[in-house]
């Protein structure tokens, strides 16, 4: 573990994507970079290619150079929007397994959190705390970042 709470939380979000893309691959046979997208998508549809790829953080190219795989395996629709705009929704299997899957890995993560060696540590806080803080500094950053 490293002293920089930067370093931290990038080590952490690191081992738990990789916990889950484990988990995922194991229970659901798809990889996390594959969840991440459809719960992207179940939680902002309809939404275009530039939104999605705006969430995800990667280039539309990217994002249009995996919609026909996930148009051919039932993942998503995709439908004319506005000029050359593509609007994309989940199907109900996309939504199915990002509730039942999503619901799993939200488990085990909470499950950790009530390790002991999480809530005997000084300063412990609640999962819901933990979360709260983790959401407002995620959006200092955001707005501090605009700034920029």
């Amino acid at each position: 573990m490293a002293d920089r709470i930067t370093v931290t939380l990038h080590e952490l979000v690191a081992e738990l994507d990789l916990y889950a893309d484990d988990y995922l691959q194991r229970h659901h046979g798809i990889s996390f970079n594959l969840f991440e997208t459809l719960a992207v998508l179940v939680e902002k549809a309809p939404i275009d290619i530039t939104g999605l790829a705006r969430c995800l953080r990667i280039t539309k190219a990217a994002v249009s150079k995996r919609l026909p795989h996930l148009i051919s395996d039932g993942w998503i629709s995709a439908s004319p929007g506005q000029g050359r705009q593509i609007i994309l929704a989940p199907s109900e299997q996309t939504i199915t397994l990002v509730r039942d899957a999503g619901g799993e890995i939200e488990a085990h993560f909470a499950a950790m959190l009530t390790d002991p060696r999480v809530t005997a540590a000084p300063g412990a806080v609640s999962p819901t705390t933990l979360n709260n803080q983790l959401s407002a500094l995620t959006d200092i950053v955001i707005e501090k970042g605009q700034r920029a």
